[in-house]
């Protein structure tokens, strides 16, 4: 379940569903993808070729004023709303249907 245009939800297309509307996946975690696309800190490129392998932003090489967005939100179909999907767009846009996650490196114990 998640919100995006004809995905069932009671706010399917129209606005932004209210944090902890559906189950958490299978790590704990709620609204990964739908609702708001979310801002990562990659800058935009063309393809993965010389990406980082080991996870690690991927900031050099490119245009940083773009940026990469992922996820989909509740404006874009089903086929739009997965963790894969990525696109970008200027580091000053600002639409109802994009956002950012909170998050924070676990030091190891």
């Amino acid at each position: 379940m998640a919100n995006c245009q004809s995905c069932g939800s009671p706010w399917d297309g129209k606005q932004t569903a209210p944090v902890g509307s559906f189950a958490p996946n299978h790590f704990g975690l709620y609204d990964m993808v739908g609702n708001v696309f979310e801002w990562v800190e990659d800058c935009a490129h063309t393809s993965y070729n010389g990406a980082p392998t080991d996870g690690s932003a991927w900031i050099e090489g490119s245009n940083c004023y773009a940026r990469v967005i992922r996820a989909g939100s509740c404006c874009y179909r089903a086929d739009y709303v997965r963790s894969a999907f990525r696109q970008w767009t200027s580091a000053d846009s600002r639409v109802n249907y994009l956002g950012f996650r909170v998050a924070r490196m676990l030091l190891a114990p």
